[in-house]
């Protein structure tokens, strides 16, 4: 739809919403003043109504966590129920129709002359309870982040970069190709260079080597593993020197407790713990039995 049918729409929906809320309006007030409003209070009254079921409708629209969408649903739905109830109490008794009228019962039977009068003014508290409620999700609400196109070198939006394994398995040379490469190469005799020389025509511009997707690709999970073997044993030294110092310190760690702090395992713990005691075996000086008999 372009922008003018969509701002046509906009208006036409901001009509109907007016002229609906000055019909219910009518309704309202005169069922205000029937409760004991005061003629101030009674003109409010219909902008507390309508006026929060036009809040939860923005908050629905605004809103795109499922929990909050869902909380505005049931808050339009309930004050859009008692507005109608309200609304068709008025029609129902034709004492609210009177301009002079004071407090007037909404229905002969007491019980729900009770329950209506219990809605009437439990509506005004009820829309700054929730009304509240929506105007902070809506502050909150934080929109998703689009995803951000990758560019090409020729500064063209292309599709989203594939997902890098954490691991990459760099693929084996195969048979032919280690074949191919110590195969020796025969030197052209010096008769076919002199006549290949005399007939070749000079090129205005040699291209350079275009290297493959599949080389850089190879290129690329070579360097990644190269960069993740470093950090993991640049973590395992950190483990070691760790569970060193609280060895020193006479309060070891355990096992659990180096894999823990570093992320890891508690099976990856206790491998650097065995490798640090290792270590310390290797420098420990050994004592040997010397035979006295052959002294």
């Amino acid at each position: 739809m372009s922008r003018k049918g969509r701002v046509s729409l906009v208006l036409a929906l901001v009509a109907v919403v007016a002229m609906a809320f000055r019909v219910s309006w009518n309704a309202l007030r005169d069922v205000a003043k029937a409760i004991g409003a005061d003629a101030t209070a009674a003109l409010l009254y219909p902008f507390v109504v309508d006026g929060l079921m036009a809040l939860a409708l923005v908050a629905t629209l605004v809103l795109t966590d499922k929990q909050d969408k869902r909380f505005a649903l049931r808050v339009l739905a309930t004050y859009t129920l008692a507005s109608l109830v309200l609304n068709y109490v008025h029609g129902l008794v034709p004492a609210l129709h009177s301009t002079h009228a004071g407090r007037v019962r909404l229905a002969e039977w007491d019980p729900a002359h009770w329950v209506l009068v219990l809605l009437a003014t439990s509506l005004p508290v009820g829309s700054i309870y929730f009304g509240s409620d929506l105007v902070a999700k809506v502050l909150h609400h934080r929109a998703p982040a689009p995803a951000e196109p990758v560019c090409g070198p020729d500064g063209q939006e292309s599709a989203p970069a594939p997902h890098t394994p954490t691991h990459p398995v760099q693929a084996p040379a195969t048979d032919a190709a280690a074949s191919l490469a110590s195969v020796p190469v025969a030197e052209p005799s010096a008769l076919v260079t002199t006549h290949a020389d005399t007939e070749r025509i000079p090129e205005p511009h040699t291209p350079h080597p275009v290297r493959t997707p599949d080389a850089e690709s190879a290129d690329e999970a070579l360097r990644q593993a190269q960069f993740e073997e470093a950090e993991l044993e640049r973590m395992r030294q950190d483990a070691r020197r760790v569970y060193a110092e609280s060895a020193q310190a006479g309060r070891p760690l355990s096992a659990r407790a180096v894999g823990e702090a570093f992320g890891m395992s508690e099976s990856w713990g206790r491998k650097q713990i065995l490798a640090v005691r290792d270590e310390e075996e290797q420098f420990r000086p050994r004592l040997r039995a010397v035979d006295t008999a052959t002294v």
